[in-house]
């Protein structure tokens, strides 16, 4: 029950459109018609600006934590804190309260890590800011990133310093990231991929 409970959270707080509020409270309207059409940090940075895309990374990042703390702190159960991450995950890529339209799951992840184990999360970010000053680009400092934070649980978990369920959270966090992130890595391959900052541009709505 446990377990169920906390992915139910994980997925519902997951689902709160943290981009797409935003957006609409400061009159952007949808933010999903911009640039990307996702409601994460990188779009709300190109739609709405270095503030108002901090906030909505803060939210996001804490919708990740808060099922992970609920597993941790109130269960006592490293299953429901891993899959509560996961479903956090889940339900910022595929909302239920916006159309199952959401973001690529980057931050909301970061926070599971953090949760989860802040040296996970500081080879997260430390490697993405890395990546990011050399290449520029957002989804390689997303990609590059939680891999790090992959194989930092692996090496915790090895050593005894983090549970054993938290080795599914890193692989299903990374493999839901990851393949979120194939459009990007296609742009990448075809020199399309546009760097920080850039593609904030409104969305054609006929997808041509």
């Amino acid at each position: 029950m446990s377990i169920a409970a906390t992915i139910i959270i994980g997925y519902l707080l997951g689902s709160f459109p943290t981009g797409l509020t935003v957006g609409r409270l400061i009159g952007i309207g949808d933010v999903r018609s911009y640039g990307s059409g996702k409601t994460g940090f990188t779009n709300s940075l190109r739609t709405m600006g270095l503030r108002w895309a901090a906030l909505v990374l803060l939210i996001d990042a804490v919708k990740g934590s808060i099922p992970v703390l609920i597993g941790q702190l109130v269960f006592d159960e490293p299953w429901a804190a891993a899959l509560g991450g996961v479903a956090a995950v889940i339900g910022h890529t595929w909302p239920v309260f916006a159309g199952f339209r959401g973001g690529r799951g980057v931050a909301t992840a970061f926070g599971a890590f953090i949760a989860v184990s802040p040296l996970a999360a500081l080879a997260v970010l430390g490697v993405g800011l890395a990546v990011l000053a050399l290449f520029r680009y957002a989804s390689v400092m997303s990609i590059v990133g939680v891999f790090a934070g992959f194989l930092a649980i692996v090496g915790l978990v090895l050593a005894d310093q983090a549970a054993q369920p938290y080795l599914l959270f890193g692989l299903l966090t990374m493999l839901a990231v990851e393949l979120n992130h194939l459009g990007n890595i296609k742009r990448l391959l075809a020199g399309t991929e546009p760097k920080i900052g850039q593609g904030g541009q409104r969305r054609d709505p006929t997808g041509a």
